[in-house]
């Protein structure tokens, strides 16, 4: 007999997640129960959904570095600009933050979407335990069902570690956007000058956090792809 049809099995990788997400906005306006139920129906169950998420996730903490590097050598760049460039330079570092903070945004709204199907998927496990005739299977189920929410436990408490990490940038890049803001002049730039120093640690702390998230993510979906 051959395999059924399915979305997983006729759209690449990419594509399929570029689908999901565009399916997701038109139906989770509506009821996630609607949502996975109809996903179902392609053959796309709540452990796809929720590797397709901690992907969205890891790609999101990715991009999110990239924007923190070069939202920090925005700012550095300040140091060495003359007064007559100063309102120039200020423009840059005003969009930098704001880069920052959009990209902040989009990596805490992909994390809260991991927690909203991983919850709904463990859920749906546990409950299904209570439905096997046979004790072997209904033990192995249950330990596997242990085992993934242990691994998840540590995924996603390293996502909200490198969550965490970006506050602390934030405001200190808001502070600067301020203060420039009104004291677009050398003074001004030696207190960035200064203050520089702390920000930068705080930014290699941060990305070595997303780095830790995005190899227990990789982690993650590398057992699942494996049908762990």
């Amino acid at each position: 007999m051959s395999s059924p049809v399915t979305v997983s099995s006729i759209l690449p990788s990419g594509a399929r997640r570029l689908w999901l997400s565009l399916f997701s906005v038109a139906i989770l306006s509506g009821c996630s129960s609607l949502y996975y139920d109809t996903m179902e129906k392609f053959g796309y169950e709540k452990r796809d959904i929720l590797v397709d998420r901690v992907e969205d996730a890891r790609d999101s903490q990715n991009d999110a570095q990239e924007t923190f590097r070069s939202s920090l050598e925005r700012f550095q760049s300040v140091v060495d600009t003359p007064d007559t460039e100063l309102k120039e330079r200020y423009a840059e570092i005003s969009d930098a933050y704001e880069d920052s903070q959009s990209s902040a945004e989009e990596v805490r709204d992909r994390i809260e979407k991991v927690e909203d199907v991983a919850e709904d998927l463990f859920d749906e496990w546990e409950d299904e335990l209570d439905k096997y005739e046979s004790a072997s299977l209904r033990r192995s189920s249950e330990q596997q069902l242990d085992e993934t929410r242990a691994q998840y436990g540590q995924l996603i408490r390293r996502m909200h570690a490198a969550e965490e990490r970006m506050d602390p940038v934030l405001q200190a890049f808001q502070d600067q956007v301020l203060y420039l803001k009104h004291n677009l002049n050398a003074q001004a730039i030696g207190s960035l000058e200064n203050e520089l120093v702390g920000i930068r640690q705080d930014v290699d702390a941060l990305i070595r956090n997303m780095e830790q998230s995005i190899a227990e993510s990789e982690a993650f979906i590398r057992r699942f792809r494996n049908g762990g």
